[in-house]
């Protein structure tokens, strides 16, 4: 059974029958195995004897380029693959997601769909809903604890929202078993429906940015996904408590691109790190995958400026304007920024990191976010640097996380600290942080990642 917490009935009717299918429209739990959306589809499809009908609108997202896309389209095409494997049917066309599943909806016995916190998502949902006279289901299927579950207010810190997670999420950290579908649909012929077997003609005929391209550190789709969940349990999660802050010691997941775009749940993660270890890895894995991560949704959707400095903490914001006037050592523009064109080696190379790869790890994009900080004219023109960047060189970028973490930098879930120079009492960061880790191996790391990039030696 999927969990009833995961369930809201956004369109309260019974299921129309005669019908041809039962609608899922898919957007956020981008795969075809442990997604419980899926799963409710077919559960709710066999109880009608009617197959499932898998749609995809594709559309402009805000500050997407060529490298979201090209990856969100590869997984989307083994996505296709693999339901085509069990029977499911699935179209993608060109088209705002919620006018595509109001159009098939016309011959669904009723529509579920999955959820994403953000203002734009969440627009698409309200907006089907309203006049739908189908059944309309959402299912929550990309955190462990539903956010609702977990809290109904927006929470200070990590520390506040810890004790509500730990309280409830053996419940939800159960297998997902995928059913079987008893009425196949092995074509469905829409007009105007994508070609998923050329990915790049798609991806060329849409109107993006193309100067961000592809990478091929992270292969695309749930296959990969988990292949790269297999290499970290083997290699990396039984030293991640001692050295997942060190980035030349790649004992990090790498599992953020495949979070982002629902190639992986959540909870299959976790439920392979409870396997596959314990003590002080299993605990400050699970705080990054459940408690840190969750903590980010639930910003983004009690907070509805979250993209916005004004959303910053008050005190943050207070001894950042106090402090706007103070001398910076170094003031760079946005250009300067993106062409790693700074005074300091390793902030340079932690932002190539970023433009060649699509990411960047954890503890460098502190540091690097801190520096916009101290070099930048003003917090509100940092603000909008770091976020701009974040958002279009990252896979990663776009998504609460993101939006969170750049929320961290100045203020966002921390406390007031030590007063510095530019920085007040918001948290800085400066040369001690590499003493932590070998950052001269960081740069030749860099370099390695770069040059396979551009076709390079590994």
């Amino acid at each position: 059974m999927i969990s009833s917490a995961r369930l809201k009935v956004l369109v309260d009717a019974p299921p129309r029958i005669p019908a041809r299918y039962v609608l899922y429209w898919m957007q956020q739990s981008q795969r075809a195995d442990f997604n419980p959306a899926l799963e409710f589809a077919i559960d709710e499809a066999n109880a009608l004897d009617l197959p499932v009908l898998v749609c995809f609108g594709l559309t402009a997202f805000p500050e997407a380029n060529a490298r979201h896309y090209g990856f969100m389209l590869e997984g989307l095409a083994e996505a296709r693959r693999r339901l085509a494997d069990r029977g499911v049917g699935f179209v993608i066309r060109k088209q705002p997601p919620h006018e595509l599943a109001r159009a098939l909806a016309a011959d669904a016995a009723l529509v579920v769909c999955d959820r994403g916190y953000l203002k734009i998502q969440r627009t698409w949902r309200a907006r089907l809903a309203d006049g739908l006279d189908r059944r309309l289901v959402q299912v929550e299927g990309d955190v462990v604890v539903p956010i609702e579950r977990a809290s109904d207010k927006h929470e200070y810190a990590a520390r506040t929202l810890r004790p509500r997670l730990h309280r409830v999420w053996d419940e939800f950290l159960e297998p997902l078993e995928p059913r079987e579908l008893r009425r196949r649909m092995d074509r469905f012929d829409l007009e105007g429906a994508l070609d998923l077997d050329d990915v790049a003609a798609i991806l060329a005929g849409l109107k993006i940015d193309h100067s961000v391209g592809q990478v091929r550190r992270f292969p695309a789709g749930e296959g990969a996904a988990r292949a790269r969940l297999d290499a970290f349990v083997a290699d990396g999660l039984h030293r991640y408590g001692a050295e997942r802050g060190k980035p030349e010691a790649r004992a990090a997941s790498l599992m953020s691109p495949y979070l982002h775009f629902g190639q992986i749940s959540p909870v299959e993660i976790a439920l392979a790190a409870r396997r596959h270890s314990r003590g002080d890895n299993r605990t400050s894995f699970l705080e990054e995958l459940i408690v840190r991560r969750e903590l980010s949704m639930n910003h983004c959707f009690y907070e509805t400026d979250y993209d916005r400095y004004a959303a910053m903490p008050e005190w943050a914001r207070k001894t950042l304007a106090d402090h706007a006037g103070d001398p910076r050592p170094h003031v760079y523009t946005r250009a300067q920024f993106e062409a790693a064109g700074t005074h300091d080696p390793y902030w340079n190379a932690a932002m190539r990191e970023m433009t060649a790869t699509g990411y960047m790890h954890n503890h460098l994009r502190m540091y690097w976010g801190k520096k916009i900080l101290h070099w930048s004219a003003s917090p509100e023109e940092a603000f909008e640097t770091t976020l701009a960047l974040n958002n279009r060189w990252f896979l990663d970028g776009r998504d609460p996380n993101s939006f969170t973490n750049v929320g961290w930098l100045y203020g966002l879930h921390d406390r007031p600290w030590g007063p510095q120079p530019v920085f007040g009492t918001v948290r800085s960061m400066g040369p001690n942080t590499f003493k932590k880790f070998d950052a001269d191996a960081y740069v030749r790391d860099v370099a390695r990642l770069a040059a396979a990039e551009t076709g390079g030696a590994d």
